[in-house]
């Protein structure tokens, strides 16, 4: 099968840069649908300071950043990846994430990538920074064949006002600096790594954290700055505050963005750069498909012990290419089924009247998970004419595994306040009777059918329109 993009977002760019996003999860909106990730946690030190961010151990329930459940040596994670790389057969990327900062943690994090490359060369390598000592190691990425990083870039501001409001210190050249002169130092050093990377044929994606009364206003300026430079994608992550996180900003009372406001700024953004949209702000250790994490089933006990010719065994390439190779024939299909309905914004219809719709899947772009486990949604917007993905909303517990003596159903109606329709394998009455009193219509007719022509489909119902439309 042809690995050329059916998304339209991604069908023009040059057949190279297809072939490095077409099978990595967070460079490809399809891919991520199909493809799985591993982030070994094995650069624990950082040389900044967010007030967002809080590294905390042994916390497997929490899924953002920062977080992990153990921390790995080198040889620790080569062994953790074969092996999972042997039971997750769709694993196609590994990434070191922290829980502090890849960079600020060089000799652990190329050490594992040289005996990942070494044991796993069909894997593709990349690396989440905050950029500081990006520039210093480009020329280790390139000789590695690490092609995807991953830059946290919060404010573009020059004068270090706003970045003043985030980063308490960095330690840079053996010196702590601190306030604007600390935000100044960093802008610089982000802006010479990032375009040392892109001379270097290194694709780039942009996380910034979305700070509401802080930088929420700004981050158009800094889609514009990313565009001149040459940034492959934009990530805008809504910060999560909560207080009991113990982040500055949580316990200061700044609060969590809300869906709505990422909405908004997204909306903003996009008018300038490739947005990523479908991110789930991983934790340190994740493994599995972009929401999914079945880190707490490969700890260290499993492996470990292993020696490295038995993993490698283990690890079978030959199984693991027929294995993707079914991938790639079963998404070439499903691809050219939802691929006439992609739209941007103001192609989405004919009216200009357009409804949110948020479906419930399992992965595989298909409607294929029960109203009753899910742990997120996946948000399109849609029209009589086309659909496009938005982004996704999680949930604090499945609606079946709520806290006793509370309604399960107040939080999923407060996160889905704004959607119209929702599209699922199969609910039940009771939440469904809830969602229709909400203004809400749940519908399973399109269960285990792919995602985006039912969404347009089901959306044309939803108006009173015959579902098959004339597409182009």
């Amino acid at each position: 099968m042809s690995c050329c993009s059916t998304n339209p977002a991604e069908a023009f760019m040059p057949q190279d840069i297809q072939e490095k996003i077409h099978n990595h999860p967070c460079y490809s909106e399809g891919a991520h649908h199909h493809y799985a990730r591993i982030h070994v946690a094995v650069a624990p030190a950082c040389n900044i300071q967010c007030n967002y961010c809080n590294r905390k151990y042994d916390c497997s329930n929490e899924s953002r950043p920062g977080v992990t459940s153990e921390r790995l040596s080198p040889e620790e994670a080569a062994k953790k990846v074969l092996y999972v790389g042997g039971e997750v057969q769709r694993l196609s990327v590994l990434g070191i994430a922290g829980p502090g900062d890849a960079l600020a943690n060089p000799k652990k994090t190329f050490e594992t990538f040289r005996l990942v490359r070494e044991k796993a060369s069909d894997l593709k390598l990349c690396l989440s920074t905050n950029g500081l000592e990006l520039a210093s190691y480009v020329d280790e990425l390139v000789k590695y064949d690490i092609d995807h990083v991953t830059v946290t870039i919060n404010t573009v501001d020059a004068s270090g006002e706003i970045g003043a409001k985030i980063y308490p210190w960095i330690f840079y050249n053996n010196k702590r600096y601190y306030g604007k002169e600390a935000a100044q130092i960093l802008l610089e050093r982000q802006i010479e790594g990032m375009q040392k990377c892109v001379a270097n044929g290194i694709l780039i994606k942009a996380n910034s954290v979305l700070i509401p009364g802080i930088n929420d206003k700004h981050l158009v300026e800094v889609s514009k700055k990313l565009k001149e430079i040459g940034v492959f994608l934009h990530n805008i992550m809504p910060i999560i505050s909560e207080p009991e996180h113990g982040t500055a900003f949580g316990l200061a009372g700044v609060k969590s963005a809300t869906d709505q406001e990422q909405m908004e700024v997204q909306e903003a953004c996009g008018m300038d750069m490739k947005l990523m949209q479908h991110c789930r702000q991983c934790r340190a250790d994740a493994v599995g498909l972009i929401g999914e994490d079945r880190g707490q089933e490969f700890t260290k006990e499993v492996f470990s012990s292993m020696s490295f010719d038995a993993l490698e065994s283990h690890y079978n390439v030959q199984a693991r290419q027929e294995a993707q190779a079914k991938i790639e024939e079963f998404r070439f299909f499903l691809d050219r089924a939802n691929e006439r309905v992609r739209k941007e914004k103001a192609e989405l219809s004919s009216s200009g009247e357009t409804i949110l719709v948020a479906v419930t899947t399992a992965g595989e772009g298909m409607i294929n998970q029960h109203f009753g486990s899910v742990r997120e949604f996946l948000i399109y917007e849609a029209g009589d004419r086309g659909v496009r993905f938005i982004h996704h909303r999680k949930l604090d517990y499945e609606y079946c595994a709520g806290p006793d003596g509370t309604n399960p159903m107040e939080p999923i109606l407060q996160k889905l306040k704004d959607v119209k329709l929702i599209l699922t394998a199969k609910i039940g009455g009771c939440p469904q009777n809830d969602l229709t009193a909400a203004g809400i219509v749940a519908d399973q007719s399109y269960a285990y059918e792919p995602i985006e022509i039912s969404v347009l489909k089901a959306t044309r119902k939803y108006f009173n329109l015959a579902e098959e439309a004339e597409v182009n």
